[in-house]
C-alpha cells in the first residue's frame, strides 16, 4: 500500500515536472485564452533565459478540502526545483500568493509590494484611515502601496467581463514581478508590459478614489458642519 502511494506521489511529481518546466503558465483552469498564454510563456521563457529564474503562474478554481494556498505552492515547488517563484490564484477563494524557492528570491522583488490592496498613494490614504488599528499599520499600508493584482481583481464585473478581469490583473501581476526580478538582475525584459499598463491604472484609481474622497467630503460637511450651522441659527 505504501509503495503504491509512493510511485503515485513521484509520478504526480515528475508529470508536474515536466508540464511546468514546458510552460510557464503551468495551469489555467479560470482563463483558457490560447493569447493569455502565449504572452505568459513569452515573458516566462525570456526571464528565464536572461536570469535563470523560473517564473510560473497557476490559475485554479478551487484547491481540495483543507489545503491552503501555501500548501499546494510547496508541492508545486518540489516538482519544479530551484530557482524558481510560482505565483497561484485561487478564483473561488479570491486568493493570490508568491512563492519563491530558495527564499533568498524574495529579495529580488516585492511582494508586498505586487500584492497590495492598494494602487496608489490616495488608495492607501483611504485604506489607513478606515481600515488601519495603529500607526504602524496605517504605515505599512502607505509604503507598500503599487498593487498590480489585488487593485484589478476588487472591480465590479459582470458575465464574460469577470474572466478578461481575471486575465488582466495576473497578467499585470505576473510581468510586474518579472520585470522587478531582471531588474535585480541588471537586465530588461523587451516582451512584458512595462510601466505602461501600470500608469495607466494609477489614473483609473486617482480618478476613482477622488470620488470616494469627494463623497466623503460631502458626508462630514452634511453631517457635521451643516448641523453645527443650524444650530447656530
Amino acid at each position: 500500500m505504501l509503495l503504491s502511494r509512493g510511485l503515485t506521489a513521484l509520478t504526480l511529481i515528475l508529470s508536474l515536472a515536466i508540464s511546468l518546466n514546458a510552460e510557464y503558465l503551468y495551469k489555467d483552469d479560470v482563463v483558457s485564452n490560447p493569447n493569455f498564454a502565449e504572452q505568459i510563456n513569452a515573458i516566462g521563457t525570456e526571464l528565464k533565459a536572461k536570469t535563470g529564474i523560473s517564473l510560473y503562474l497557476v490559475m485554479v478554481r478551487d484547491l481540495d478540502q483543507n489545503q491552503s494556498v501555501a500548501e499546494y505552492e510547496k508541492q508545486l515547488a518540489l516538482a519544479v526545483g530551484e530557482p524558481s517563484v510560482i505565483m497561484t490564484f485561487i478564483e473561488l477563494k479570491q486568493q493570490v500568493d508568491i512563492l519563491a524557492r530558495p527564499v533568498s528570491l524574495y529579495k529580488h522583488f516585492n511582494k508586498v509590494q505586487i500584492l497590495s490592496p492598494n494602487a496608489t498613494f490616495i488608495g492607501s490614504v483611504v485604506s489607513s484611515i478606515m481600515f488601519a488599528r495603529s500607526y504602524d499599520e496605517a504605515k505599512e499600508l502607505i509604503v507598500n502601496r503599487g498593487g498590480t493584482i489585488l487593485p484589478i481583481l476588487a472591480e465590479k464585473t459582470k458575465g464574460g467581463e469577470t474572466v478578461q478581469k481575471y486575465s488582466v490583473a495576473m497578467y499585470n501581476g505576473y510581468s510586474d514581478t518579472a520585470d522587478q526580478i531582471a531588474a535585480a538582475h541588471g537586465v530588461t525584459l523587451s516582451s512584458s508590459a512595462g510601466n505602461g499598463s501600470k500608469d495607466f491604472i494609477d489614473i483609473l484609481r486617482v480618478v476613482f478614489y477622488g470620488i470616494i474622497l469627494y463623497g466623503v467630503g460631502r458626508y462630514v460637511y452634511g453631517r457635521f458642519f451643516r448641523r453645527r450651522k443650524d444650530d447656530n441659527v
